[in-house]
C-alpha cells in the first residue's frame, strides 16, 4: 500500500529542521554538510531533496567530507561496483570520525533497503550513526535531530510498498537542469533487477503536483526538464491518466525549454506515446529504449515481456513517425544461461537497428533477484571477449550514425564548458547528441544554433551560427 505523507507531517519535519539547525549553530557558526550521491538521476533527485533539507537546517554544502559536520552517502544498488565504492568511502571515513567524534555519518538510498547490506553496516562500520531507507527520506530532519540530542545508532528502514512526499525543499544541482520525479518504484520484476525490491511498487505523483513543480523550475530559469521514473511509460495507470497526457500538459506550459525523460520500458512504449512525442515540439527526439538482449530466449529469462520482433516494430514505427530521432539502448552481456548463439542474436539486432549509442554492461548478480539463482556456465573471461566484440561492432555503427549529422545545423542547449576543450562550450541536440562548439559564457543556459563540422564516436564538434 502506497503511503502519501500528509502536509501536517511535512510541517512537523520542518519543526525538527528548525530545532536541529539551532543545535548545529550552537556548536559552530557555519555547519557544513557533504552529500555524495551514487547512481541514477532518480538518486540525484533524492540527493537534491536531502541537500534542500540540510540547507533548511542552516548547513552549508561541501564537495568533500573533510571537516564536515554531517556526511550522507545516498546509495545505488543496481550494480556491485557501486556498492563496493560506498563501502570503500565508508571505510575511509573512520579516520575522520576519530578526529571529529561529533560528525554524523549517514547512509541512505537503495542499498539500505537490503537486509544483508544493513547487517554489514551494523557489524563492520560502527562509526556509521544513521541508516535510513528510501521510504524514510522525508524524516531526515527528525533523524538528524535525534542524532544531535542522543548518541544511539538509528536504522530507519520502514517496510511498505512506497511513499510519496510532496513539499520537500529542493537544492538543485544545476540552474539549467531540473530533475522532476513523476513516479516511483517498479512493477516489472525483470529477473536481474533489484529496483522493485528497493524502490517498492509503482506509484505516480498527481499530475497537478508535477505541473506545479515544472512551472516553478521554469520560472527559476531551468531549460532542461527531466521527467523521472523507473518506468515513465507506465505513469498514471493507477490515477486513470497516462504518460502521453502528462507530456501534452508539460509541453503546453509557456516558455522556452526542452522535455527529456527516463527510464523507458519497451513493453509500454505504445504507438499512442510515439504519436504524442511526434506532436509535442518541446519533447526531445531521443528515445532510450533498453532492449538488454536480441535473443527471445534470453528476453524470456529476463522477464522483459516483449520479443525481438516487438522491439523491431517499435523502432520501425519511431523512425516512420519521427525520422530525425535518435535511438539508444542498454545491453547486458553474459546473462545466466546465455550462449554465444544468443549473444550473436544481440549483435545482429544491434547491426539491424543501428543504435546511435549503447550503454553496455557485463551481468552483475544482485542478491534477492531470480537471476542471481540461475546457473551460469560461461566464464568471466569469455564474457569479457563477448563484451569487447560488442563494443567493436557498436563503435563502427556509432561513428557512422554521428557522421550523418555533419553539415547540418541543430538547436543546442548550452550547458557549460566543453568536454573536449575548456575553451569551448558544450550541450546536447534534440536527439541527445553531445556537441562541443565555440562561444562565450553568456551562452550558458541558452539555446543556440550550431552547425556540425566533425563527428567522433561519442560526440560532435560544431560552430555557432547567427
Amino acid at each position: 500500500m502506497t503511503i502519501k505523507i500528509s502536509p501536517d507531517e511535512i510541517k512537523r519535519q520542518r519543526e525538527f529542521s528548525k530545532k536541529a539547525g539551532e543545535i548545529l549553530k550552537s556548536r559552530t557558526a557555519s555547519p557544513i554538510a557533504h552529500v555524495h550521491t551514487f547512481g541514477c538521476q532518480q538518486n540525484v533527485s533524492d540527493g537534491e531533496k536531502i541537500k534542500g533539507m540540510l540547507a533548511e537546517m542552516g548547513c552549508g554544502l561541501s564537495n568533500t567530507p573533510d571537516g564536515a559536520d554531517i556526511v550522507i552517502f545516498n546509495t545505488c544498488a543496481v550494480r556491485e561496483n557501486a556498492e563496493d565504492r560506498v563501502f570503500g568511502n565508508l571505510g575511509a571515513l573512520k579516520h575522520e570520525k576519530a578526529k571529529n567524534p561529533d560528525m554524523i555519518i549517514a547512509v541512505c538510498g537503495c542499498m539500505t533497503e537490503q537486509e544483508h547490506i544493513v547487517e554489514r553496516i551494523k557489524k563492520s562500520f560502527p562509526h556509521v550513526d544513521l541508516v535510513f531507507g528510501t521510504n524514510a527520506l522525508h524524516t531526515l530532519p527528525e533523524l538528524i535531530y535525534g542524532q544531535l540530542t542522543g548518541k544511539k545508532r538509528v536504522f530507519s528502514v520502514p517496510k511498505c510498498d512506497g511513499t510519496i512526499a510532496e513539499g520537500l525543499p529542493i537544492r538543485r544541482e544545476s540552474r539549467i537542469t531540473a530533475n522532476i520525479p513523476i513516479m516511483y518504484g517498479c512493477n516489472n520484476f525483470c529477473s536481474y533487477c533489484i529496483v522493485p525490491f528497493v524502490r517498492g511498487r509503482e506509484r505516480s505523483r498527481e499530475m497537478s503536483d508535477i505541473i506545479a513543480e515544472v512551472k516553478q523550475a521554469i520560472e527559476s530559469g531551468a531549460k532542461d526538464i527531466w521527467l523521472l521514473g523507473q518506468n515513465v511509460n507506465s505513469y498514471g495507470k493507477e490515477l486513470g491518466t497516462s504518460f502521453s497526457e502528462l507530456l501534452r500538459e508539460v509541453n503546453a506550459i509557456s516558455g522556452e525549454f526542452r522535455i527529456n525523460y527516463m527510464s523507458s520500458h519497451p513493453k509500454d512504449a505504445t504507438k499512442e506515446l510515439i504519436d504524442t512525442i511526434a506532436e509535442c515540439e518541446k519533447v526531445s527526439r531521443h528515445f532510450h529504449l533498453p532492449v538488454q538482449s536480441g535473443s527471445d530466449r534470453i528476453l524470456k529469462l529476463m522477464n522483459r515481456h516483449y520479443t525481438r520482433s516487438d522491439y523491431l516494430e517499435e523502432v520501425r514505427y519511431i523512425r516512420e513517425k519521427i525520422p530525425d530521432s535518435a535511438i539508444t539502448s542498454d545491453i547486458i552481456v553474459g546473462f545466466p544461461g546465455e550462449t554465444y548463439e544468443d549473444f550473436k542474436d544481440t549483435l545482429s539486432l544491434i547491426e539491424q537497428v543501428r543504435f546511435d549509442s549503447l550503454y553496455t554492461f557485463i551481468f552483475s548478480p544482485r542478491k534477492g533477484t531470480k537471476a542471481s539463482e540461475m546457473d551460469d556456465f560461461v566464464s568471466a573471461e569469455e564474457k569479457g571477449k563477448w563484451f569487447k566484440e560488442l563494443l567493436s561492432v557498436q563503435s563502427q555503427i556509432g561513428r557512422g550514425m554521428y557522421e550523418k549529422y555533419v553539415g547540418r545545423t541543430f538547436r543546442v542547449l548550452c550547458e557549460g564548458r566543453g568536454r573536449s576543450n575548456e575553451k569551448l562550450f558544450t550541450g546536447h541536440t534534440e536527439q541527445g547528441a553531445i556537441v562541443d562548439f565555440d562561444g562565450d559564457s553568456s551562452l550558458i543556459g541558452k539555446f543556440v544554433s550550431v552547425k556540425i563540422e566533425q563527428a567522433f564516436e561519442w560526440m560532435l564538434m560544431g560552430k555557432t551560427i547567427d
